[in-house]
């Protein structure tokens, strides 16, 4: 059954996605107040502070980051930093470092919005120093974002490829691949496609091994993607891959068979699209998981072939629409569950209105993780197209490593 195109990705927040940038550190006026007397005998004169205030963004700046913009001291510590937003008073929270070294903000900053900040530290000697700056940061026509998934700590199958959408179109695709690295702790090579001007995914040749630790470091900070389009981002993100699990869909006996770690869990009637409306065939990914889902066919060009407020147990395999999910409606009248197809393109799977009963289709859902593969063969359709979802294995290795710009 084809559905609405409903994304619960974290950005990809659902992904939600890390916005960070960067500027190089720069020092920043910052006045000193008088000194005190140096305590030796006849030591009158006036001495300035030894401690040294840098501030990242410089005063009266522009495209200031909206990461690593905070305030270093040399030769001292900071007693205070105060951050607030420019004309609002609105404070920004943030913490000086153990060692009194460096002050940074508790969350990333907005973009094209202009703060003050203010910081006064002292050296060995009790002698202060001070120092502020007004700047803006980077704006949302200058800059770029990638969503992406899947997200730092999760556990996900070994099909998850990694996956980014861009907010602008980029032209400098090197540039921005080249401050995207991805590995794994197996070993695999990993190697980036590109899919059009703005989206670029991350997979090895094979699936990736179960177990392994998967980290992506995005580096994006500065770089220049497009005309006068910088990036903002720069984080760690790690993930692990859980066990392998590789579902089988036969659309000529109506079964799924269940494979996990070489060793098969089930074999389970389904119900694939009927003869109008095919199922794709295909290696395709689990993205997203759904104990209750709307599916309404008029949001996927079907007009009012059906409107269902609370399909149980749904999970994504296409962002076009196609799903694995649990059926209660299957008409009684037909021939048993399991031997003929009846739906608009996707894999049904039996089940109870509600979805609380003991099912097949909470059993698999149950028993799945997002990236976990799903395989349908002998479908009367084409093969999903790879960027129709997070699908890039169906194809070759050739093609894709052809796609990279690395």
């Amino acid at each position: 059954m084809t559905t609405p195109d409903i994304s619960a990705r974290r950005a990809f927040g659902a992904c939600a996605v890390l916005a960070v940038g960067a500027l190089t550190l720069t020092a920043c006026g910052g006045g000193a107040d008088a000194g005190k007397d140096d305590g030796k005998a006849g030591g009158d004169s006036a001495k300035t502070s030894e401690a040294k205030i840098a501030i990242s963004a410089k005063d009266g700046s522009t495209g200031a980051s909206i990461n690593t913009t905070g305030v270093k001291v040399s030769d001292g510590e900071l007693t205070d930093v105060k951050m607030t937003v420019a004309g609002t008073g609105q404070s920004v929270p943030g913490f000086i470092s153990a060692n009194g070294g460096s002050w940074t903000p508790k969350e990333q900053l907005e973009r094209g919005t202009k703060y003050e900040i203010s910081a006064s530290a002292k050296d060995s000697d009790g002698r202060t120093t001070a120092a502020d700056a007004t700047f803006t940061t980077v704006s949302k026509a200058n800059s770029f974002i990638g969503t992406y998934t899947p997200d730092n700590g999760t556990t996900v199958g070994v099909g998850m490829p990694v996956s980014f959408t861009f907010d602008k179109a980029i032209s400098d695709k090197k540039a921005v691949q080249s401050h995207i690295t991805v590995s794994s702790s197996s070993g695999q090579k990993v190697v980036g496609h590109w899919f059009g001007s703005q989206r670029i995914d991350f997979r090895p040749e094979e699936y990736w091994k179960a177990g392994s630790k998967v980290t992506m470091k995005i580096d994006l900070d500065g770089v220049e993607g497009a005309n006068d389009a910088f990036g903002v981002q720069k984080k760690t993100v790690t993930f692990t891959i859980g066990r392998s699990q590789v579902s089988t869909v036969d659309a000529d006996t109506q079964t799924m068979t269940v494979v996990r770690d070489g060793k098969t869990l089930k074999k389970v009637p389904i119900s694939t699209g009927d003869a109008q409306n095919t199922t794709y065939n295909g290696q395709m990914v689990i993205s997203e998981k759904f104990q209750k889902l709307r599916m309404d066919s008029r949001t996927v060009g079907l007009a009012n072939a059906y409107d269902i407020p609370d399909v149980p147990h749904a999970m994504r395999l296409t962002q076009s629409g196609t799903f694995i999910h649990g059926n209660y409606w299957y008409n009684k009248g037909n021939p048993p569950f399991g031997r003929q197809g009846t739906s608009h393109g996707c894999v049904g799977l039996q089940d109870v209105q509600g979805g609380q009963g003991d099912t097949n289709a909470k059993w698999f859902y149950d028993n799945s993780v997002a990236g976990d593969v799903v395989i349908v063969k002998n479908s009367p359709d084409k093969t999903v197209s790879p960027d129709n979802g997070l699908n890039g294995w169906n194809m070759s290795w050739t093609e894709w490593v052809a796609g990279s710009a690395g």
